[in-house]
């Protein structure tokens, strides 16, 4: 969390997991070459060119499988959550390497006609008609601006100023990009291999990440119309019975979805409940699976933290989220699902002690 930009935000953390990133990149290329030109010595050999071409692509394709599944399986285990932290830098390694792919592959298949590379591989294209000569670079092409528009907008530059919901649904044509690298691999490189297998293989991996969204969107709909436990009082006033006192720990929240679709992470803290809307203001994180850190709110996602009295985030920063007023009925926590503007103070509903007093 910073309150001034800078190309990248390196901490310890993030040096070790681009460290870690650009080897295990640099490995997989040389492995890869390695091994196809031992594989394939004279008269059979392979340009090394081509090697490059065809390391860059499966590297590039397996890395968009490992991002786009990243997000689901954070939503069951936290061991994903480091991950997830520096997923941008994963996408931005991972275009870099596309783009050296589209590059390459350019200059080397474009470069021995009369024509430019690039006017030779996408000017007037034809075979529409027919799969075994359709344009596949149309839609790498088409892909890859994608990403590119993706990787450019990474920066918290973009995500201030074009909002997390603007920046989110910018960032969401991902999935139309995996639609069209799919298709690029279907209608190109897999129209010459005679194998099975690699159709075998992309057909798993689409299946993967597709089971992976699906079981997690389940996951979510189901926390979403999770029936409140107790049931509201008669007199709540339009009130919410959102949990018990015993249920939370210090320190930690419970998400509460209520009717209108709403999430509120209600959070106990110093013996008291307060609530904020669970959608932290940077990427949308939610807050409710984060904790009390330094007597703030913290979201899980990038650490972006919220004061839990009014949802500000403490001085130099300027981020608010709404807030939520709360107030305690027997072992009851209550909560008003009219949200209070951003930044609003609001008053602890402090825990009672049942046998006289309150807690300490």
């Amino acid at each position: 969390m910073t309150n001034a930009y800078r190309w990248v935000q390196w901490n310890s953390h993030k040096r070790t997991y681009d460290l870690i990133l650009i080897t295990l990149i640099v490995t997989y290329l040389g492995c890869f070459v390695g091994v196809g030109m031992l594989t394939h010595s004279p008269p059979n050999q392979i340009d090394l060119p081509i090697l490059l071409i065809r390391g860059l692509s499966t590297l590039a394709f397996l890395l968009l499988h490992i991002i786009l599944c990243i997000g689901p399986i954070s939503r069951w285990t936290d061991l994903a959550a480091p991950l997830l932290y520096n997923r941008r830098h994963l996408g931005v390694a991972f275009f870099v390497v596309a783009l050296f792919h589209a590059v390459l592959a350019t200059l080397y298949y474009g470069g021995f006609g009369l024509q430019n590379p690039v006017s030779a591989i996408v000017l007037l294209p034809t075979g529409f008609n027919k799969v075994s000569s359709f344009p596949f670079e149309f839609l790498g092409l088409f892909a890859l601006v994608i990403f590119f528009a993706m990787a450019a907008t990474s920066h918290d530059f973009w995500l201030a100023n074009l909002g997390h919901r603007t920046w989110k649904a910018l960032h969401m044509l991902v999935y139309l990009a995996y639609g069209l690298v799919v298709a690029h691999v279907l209608l190109g490189a897999l129209q010459s291999e005679t194998s099975p297998i690699y159709a075998v293989v992309v057909a798993i991996g689409v299946a993967f990440v597709s089971t992976l969204h699906l079981l997690a969107g389940l996951h979510e709909r189901a926390r979403d119309h999770t029936p409140t436990d107790p049931e509201p009082a008669a007199d709540a006033d339009g009130w919410i019975v959102a949990a018990t006192i015993d249920e939370i720990a210090e320190g930690s929240a419970k998400l509460v979805s209520i009717p209108n679709g709403e999430r509120i992470a209600l959070y106990r803290h110093e013996n008291g409940f307060r609530a904020v809307s669970n959608v932290c203001a940077h990427q949308g994180g939610p807050l409710a699976e984060g904790q009390i850190v330094g007597g703030c709110i913290t979201c899980p996602w990038h650490g972006y933290q919220y004061n839990p009295e009014d949802g500000c985030s403490p001085p130099p920063y300027t981020e608010k989220i709404p807030t939520f007023d709360v107030r305690i009925e027997g072992r009851s926590v209550l909560l008003n699902p009219d949200p209070n503007p951003p930044g609003t103070p609001t008053k602890p509903a402090p825990i009672p002690d049942l046998e006289g007093g309150l807690h300490a």
